[in-house]
């Protein structure tokens, strides 16, 4: 699977072909049932292992397993590197794995390269494992673990491969409806229905076995599949409602500038006492966005010298990932504001000048209340 979200929760193993690694707590939970699964199976059928070596065979085969699930992973990853793509993490969890990169390929034959390269990973592996189980005539619990390897890994290409978002076959089913319409926002709109239709039929299925805790898991996955698709079809949504529209058309100035030459007496009595506002932007004489001041800065200096301190003097610079340019898609700005985690984000014309900001709030109140867009004044 491909994500853009890191999850909370998780803890830092390493990295992988320098790739941060991740493993979220819940993994261990599966680590655990995977083990008791198959070792207790191993148990049954092999009674002539005793009671140590089928339970850490188990062990041994659950290991390999997530192992062949970040080969996998490795495999989106390194598709979406040979296109320039960063891949900020690796991480495990309690469904399996998923690479959090950067952006969506900037095309759908990308898109289609990386969402494939995964179940590849896995259809390799299968018929390596399967491969040296046939030649080798493996017997005894390396005969296990290998057998195991092979099958699962035949599963997990064959689940991705569903044609619904999350999973790898709802990214090439999204990538098909790109290359086909020319508006990637409808092929995850599709490919986000059929992944709730793949989550719904997933827990029908789980249901008419509850009594097995195979079918509840199953239908737990299927629950998981189906809220990350509807989740998907309404970012698409989303987005598909922002297209057409640029950041200036949405920036407001709400919030005066202080300007660069004022003296923090002047910042303290004009802007910030009286004001619930925390941090406020800075401009020059002609407008242009020169930096960012917070209450703090106030509080960090003798107040005998705010008369004579300017603001410039003591402002902070305003990182160029914090701002957008007035014709940037707002689609991209909205993309920009949930990764930084930003309330706000100012608009900037070519010159550096402040148009106003784009407010989060604003987008949400545009597509609660279908209110239009302000434009700046």
């Amino acid at each position: 699977m491909q994500e853009v979200t890191q999850k909370k929760g998780a803890i830092r193993a390493g990295s992988l072909f320098g790739i941060p690694f991740f493993i979220d707590v819940s993994w261990f939970l599966i680590l655990a049932f995977v083990t008791w699964s198959y070792g207790s199976a191993l148990g049954a059928q092999h009674p002539e292992w005793g009671t140590l070596v089928p339970w850490l065979t188990g062990f041994v085969s659950a290991l390999l397993l997530f192992a062949s699930v970040l080969l996998h992973e490795l495999g989106h990853s390194f598709a979406a590197i040979a296109q320039g793509i960063r891949v900020q993490s690796i991480s495990l969890f309690l469904f399996g794995g998923v690479a959090q990169i950067e952006r969506e390929s900037r095309s759908p034959w990308g898109a289609l390269v990386v969402a494939l390269a995964g179940p590849l990973v896995s259809i390799a592996l299968f018929g390596l494992f399967y491969g040296l189980e046939q030649a080798l005539s493996l017997a005894g619990p390396a005969g296990a673990v290998v057998s195991l390897l092979a099958m699962v890994n035949l599963a997990l290409a064959i689940f991705n491969m569903l044609p619904g978002l999350p999973l790898d076959g709802g990214n090439v089913l999204k990538a098909l409806v790109w290359g086909v319409t020319g508006n990637q926002y409808k092929g995850i709109r599709f490919a986000g229905i059929t992944g709730q239709g793949v989550g719904v039929l997933m827990m029908l299925g789980g249901l008419f076995v509850i009594g097995n805790f195979n079918g509840l898991w199953f239908a737990i996955i299927g629950w998981f599949v189906f809220s990350n698709a509807r989740r998907y079809s309404e970012y698409a949504r989303v987005q598909g409602r922002l297209s057409g529209l640029t950041a200036v058309q949405a920036a407001v100035r709400t919030e005066p500038a202080v300007p660069a030459h004022a003296s923090l007496r002047s910042f303290a009595d004009l802007y910030a006492l009286g004001s619930s506002q925390v941090s406020f932007l800075v401009t020059d004489y002609d407008g242009r966005l020169v930096g960012r001041i917070d209450r703090g800065a106030l509080l960090r200096q003798p107040t005998e010298i705010w008369a004579i301190t300017p603001v410039s003097a003591v402002m902070q610079p305003v990182d160029a990932s914090e701002t957008v340019a007035a014709d940037q898609p707002l689609d991209e700005v909205l993309t920009r504001l949930q990764e930084k985690r930003l309330p706000r984000i100012p608009v900037l014309q070519p010159s550096g000048l402040l148009v106003g900001q784009v407010r989060i709030e604003d987008i949400q109140r545009f597509f609660a209340r279908k209110e239009p867009l302000r434009l700046a004044s």
